[in-house]
């Protein structure tokens, strides 16, 4: 009920700030919103350019981050509806109005308040969700839970429900002890860690289905579904390679100097996670197994962060990539090897445990298309927008420093967009440049969550649960424990960078 609302208000919203833009003369928002595609260049902007955007100490990339917003530059004022500039009161800026009376002069700063990025409408969002991501995924979902299939009929998924079972026999009670879901949860839990994506949703799915075997109201999120999509959703990882390849490409002077930062923003949006979940389930986590694999796992991360911060960024890149592939081919033949030596056909397994893939992805595909139509709407009316220049205002009507908002873009669009997010990521550090402090902190804040909303919608529908209870306010309040970390990590290592 909870999702329902939220979703209801989300649209409401998005058709309620259009209409008022549509009345204050954007006429052509309501197209945008319902057949715009990002690859159109509807709505261009020709602009002539006085002075350099490096001298309001923006990135060399500028002018390549104002065409994601349909703005083209031209050769003569007389070609432009706009005019940036680094200086409205210089002379040139005055000769180019003279010469066209009817151009809009901004400076290369306050122009940013004008920019709408190009976005796909509900239809080609809709379009977009099958062709892009649910295709994709029937394949990836049926090869991992080919191998789950083999490894549940050779006993694997026990045994490693074995192993961790000492701590989760403490924080999901409600588990019997040997139950598969604990092994499934592991296998989800190690992915993200290792920033597996392609692997982690597979076996996140098959963890839901797992736990909604135990759980006695089907409808009805169970304690042991909440914390398990509580800590999945805070989205602990070890090496946030993605984030690095990204600002080496956008030519950052230290590429992983944001690794520890980031490392630290993710643990403390876990540990509150884990610690909320808890205080509602009445858990006590103080107990000597809890702490000892905490503690352990805070060791392992520890260690793993110092000898990161010793590579440069193609060597982490490198190392993550040996690690978090070596791994997975590691337990693919150990699943494989398992199965031989039970002597279980192996391969009618992996084609069993496959069609469970296939049926799993067309069942989520209603709730990832209504999500995804609800967050583009959100984008494409301008949501977002006033929701981040208010932000910007009050802190600067309080007098405080507001350096931190210009990174808070991507902080608001990750509970629902991964790629939205990334797109703001990559908007601050165009725009600021990767080793401002703006840039810093939008990949700090990418790192430290996971997209919340497509989590729940997800996941929960996999399974056709309709209440989730608590779930999405307490996982939003895990992103919210994110976000102010991430804020005082990134002030702490590099508050004195503009």
């Amino acid at each position: 009920m909870v999702l329902s609302r939220i979703w209801s208000a989300f649209i409401i919203i998005a058709i309620l700030v259009a209409g008022i833009r549509m009345a204050t003369g954007d006429d052509k928002i309501f197209t945008r919103m319902v057949v715009g595609k990002s690859s159109d260049k509807y709505d261009s902007v020709y602009y002539y350019a006085i002075g350099s955007p490096l001298t309001q100490k923006l990135s060399p990339k500028y002018t390549e981050f104002l065409k994601e917003y349909g703005y083209y530059k031209v050769d003569s004022a007389y070609k432009a509806s706009v005019l940036l500039s680094d200086n409205l009161a210089g002379d040139s800026v005055a000769i180019a109005k003279a010469a066209n009376p009817a151009i809009k002069t901004f400076t290369y700063i306050s122009v940013q308040k004008q920019l709408v990025r190009k976005v796909d409408g509900i239809i080609e969002t809709a379009k977009n969700a099958v062709i892009d991501l649910i295709i994709p995924l029937i394949g990836i979902l049926a090869l991992f839970m080919g191998f789950l299939g083999i490894a549940e009929k050779a006993g694997g998924v026990r045994l490693l429900s074995k192993i961790i079972w000492p701590f989760f026999s403490k924080i999901f009670p409600d588990i019997p002890k040997g139950h598969p879901a604990t092994g499934h949860m592991m296998m989800n839990f190690s992915a993200n860690l290792l920033n597996l994506d392609n692997a982690a949703t597979p076996f996140g799915l098959k963890a839901m289905e797992s736990l909604q075997e135990l759980n006695p109201d089907k409808t009805v999120a169970s304690n042991s579904q909440i914390m398990f999509l509580a800590l999945h959703a805070s989205g602990l990882t070890l090496i946030p390679v993605t984030i690095i390849a990204y600002r080496s490409g956008l030519g950052a002077a230290n590429s992983t100097d944001i690794f520890i930062p980031c490392m630290i923003a993710t643990f403390v949006a876990t540990m509150a996670a884990m610690f909320m979940v808890s205080f509602k389930q009445k858990i006590n986590l103080f107990r000597p197994v809890i702490l000892a694999w905490v503690g352990g796992i805070s060791a392992i991360i520890t260690l793993l962060v110092l000898y990161v911060t010793r590579l440069d960024a193609t060597h982490a890149q490198s190392f993550s990539g040996i690690l978090s592939n070596g791994i997975i081919l590691t337990i693919f033949l150990l699943i494989v090897l398992g199965g031989v030596y039970k002597k279980i056909d192996v391969f009618d397994a992996f084609v069993e445990g496959a069609k469970g893939g296939f049926e799993t992805a067309v069942r989520i595909i209603p709730y990832i298309v209504g999500m995804l139509v609800a967050i583009s709407m959100l984008r494409t009316s301008g949501t977002f927008d006033v929701i981040i220049n208010g932000i910007k205002m009050l802190f600067a009507s309080l007098g405080t420093d507001t350096r931190f908002v210009d990174g808070l873009p991507t902080a608001l669009i990750k509970p629902m967009s991964g790629s939205g997010a990334r797109g703001m990521m990559l908007d601050s550090m165009k725009t600021f440049g990767p080793d401002s402090f703006a840039g810093r902190l939008a990949c700090i804040l990418q790192g430290s969550s996971d997209t919340t909303f497509y989590v729940i919608a997800v996941y929960f529908g996999s399974v056709a649960i309709k209440n989730t209870r608590y779930a999405i306010w307490v996982m939003l309040l895990a992103d919210l424990v994110g976000i102010i970390a991430s804020i005082i990590l990134c002030y702490l290592f590099f508050g004195g960078v503009a």
